[in-house]
C-alpha cells in the first residue's frame, strides 16, 4: 500500500491521503480505478465513464479487463449495443471494490491525522 500525504500546508480539512492497495492476487486498486468504477456506476456505460474523466475508451476498457483479468470474475457487467442501447453496470464485485477502497480511504485518513499534523507542523517549523 502506497500512502502520500498532499504536499500543501493548508487546514487539516483540506489534507489528504492518497492510496494504492497492490493485494496478493496482483491487482491493483488505486484513485484512477475507483473513480472509473464510480462513473460506470453513474453512467451506465463504460465510454461514458471514459468521457466524463477525460479518459479513452480503450484506457477504460483496459482498466476494467485488468480488474477482471486479476479479480478472476467480472467488475463491470455490459451489455451489446444497438436498438436496445447497452450499457454497463458494476457487479457484485466491483461494487465491493468501490466499497471497501472508500472505507479503507476514510478508515486510512482518520487514523493518519495526528501523523499529518505533526509532519505538517515539522515541515513549517
Amino acid at each position: 500500500m502506497t500512502v502520500t500525504p498532499s504536499r500543501s500546508a493548508a487546514p487539516a480539512a483540506s489534507r489528504r491521503i492518497i492510496i494504492r492497495v497492490d493485494l496478493a492476487c496482483g491487482v491493483r486498486i488505486g484513485p484512477g480505478k475507483v473513480a472509473l468504477l464510480e462513473a460506470i456506476a453513474r453512467t451506465g456505460s463504460i465510454s461514458g465513464a471514459g468521457r466524463a474523466l477525460r479518459m479513452s475508451y480503450r484506457r477504460a476498457w483496459e482498466l476494467v479487463e485488468d480488474l477482471n483479468q486479476h479479480v478472476g470474475r467480472p467488475v463491470v457487467s455490459t451489455a451489446a449495443g444497438g436498438a436496445g442501447g447497452g450499457g454497463a453496470r458494476l457487479t457484485p464485485a466491483g461494487l465491493a471494490i468501490v466499497t471497501e477502497y472508500r472505507a479503507l480511504e476514510a478508515e486510512t485518513a482518520a487514523a493518519a491525522e495526528a501523523r499529518l499534523a505533526a509532519l505538517e507542523a515539522g515541515l513549517q517549523g
